[in-house]
């Protein structure tokens, strides 16, 4: 396998164009970096291609050896990995039952430990609104690869909320001013989540579509949580409680 060693070589600059969001969303790719994003993502069928600086291919792809001038052109990260994957984004599948809903989270930590928490407490599908790109690379490093593993779909949020209610849904959203504590909510089996963004929280205009409104009962001294840490206890709490 000959190496790549210049920046300039027509691959690398395709797979530096992945680097944008206009592009990644018109090729359907997007770049994941380190052994355990791309192990996840050879589970899940989305790696389509491997670049390293290594000989040995650690996944049955077609792989690219380079050097470390052309994996640090490619990298996100301060300090380059030796392993880059360029993956695909998944297809988009119908909504299950549990659903969680984001409105307008724009740090890409948060968005990427809210993937990691949903898969985690058995949401099969994401739907975000007026939120970060999922494809940004702090986000994939940030989902821990469970990005791989959950149903994205990119939608208006009122549209979506009104046909999913038509489906039977109950609409669940979280308010620090007016919920209900979040051990005392019956959830029904069909449920969809909404959680806000980190400045105001939920858009008042949603908080009047959801069918309950929950809050998560806190120390006075604490006003607010992180919003990937209070998506994290509200998915834990409600898996965990009576069913209407």
């Amino acid at each position: 396998m000959a190496v790549i060693n210049s920046t300039g070589n027509f691959r690398v600059l395709q797979w530096s164009k992945l680097k944008n969001k206009a592009h990644r969303e018109k090729q359907r790719l997007f770049i994941a970096e380190g052994y355990h994003l791309l192990s996840e993502a050879y589970k899940a069928h989305c790696l389509t291609e491997l670049i390293t600086t290594e000989k040995a291919a650690p996944f049955p792809v077609p792989t690219y050896q380079v050097t470390y001038d052309v994996m640090e052109k490619l990298s996100a990260m301060a300090t380059p990995t030796k392993l880059l994957g360029i993956c695909r984004q998944r297809d988009e599948t119908a909504p299950g039952t549990q659903i969680l809903l984001i409105d307008q989270v724009h740090h890409p930590g948060n968005l990427g430990t809210i993937i990691r928490s949903a898969v985690a407490f058995g949401v099969d599908t994401m739907v975000l609104g007026n939120s970060v790109d999922v494809y940004n690379a702090k986000v994939i490093q940030a989902s821990q690869g469970m990005l791989f593993h959950i149903n994205i779909l990119k939608r208006p949020l009122p549209d979506f909320i009104a046909a999913i209610k038509k489906e039977g849904f109950q609409i669940i959203g979280t308010d620090v001013r007016e919920g209900t504590p979040l051990h005392t909510v019956k959830s029904a089996k069909k449920r969809a989540i909404l959680i806000g963004g980190e400045g105001d929280g939920v858009d008042d205009a949603l908080l009047k579509l959801c069918d309950t409104k929950v809050t998560i009962q806190m120390d006075d001294k604490c006003e607010s949580l992180n919003v990937g840490v209070a998506a994290s206890i509200v998915l834990y709490g409600l898996a965990h409680v009576s069913t209407l």
